[in-house]
């Protein structure tokens, strides 16, 4: 029998501009939806750790995340 001692995902996460919007509206949205991601992942309990989180020349967002993974215990991957 196996048992999941430990979990967690690494995702690089594009938070990209809606090309229909004014350029600085799309870059106030993108700032927006990247504090709710956050907000979401602490509203859930979800453990995680931000490794980098970069500000591309176009307005997005780059951000490299890695988070708990179904509920499963984390170990030392977010140490």
């Amino acid at each position: 029998m196996k048992r999941v001692k430990a979990a967690c995902i690494c995702q690089t996460l594009h938070f990209m501009l809606k090309e229909d919007l004014g350029h600085d509206y799309a870059v106030k949205l993108v700032h927006e939806e990247v504090e709710h991601y956050k907000k979401t992942l602490d509203r859930n309990h979800t453990q995680y750790k931000i490794v980098d989180q970069t500000d591309e020349p176009d307005g997005s967002i780059m951000l490299k995340v890695i988070k708990q993974y179904n509920n499963s215990p984390v170990g030392n991957y977010l140490d």
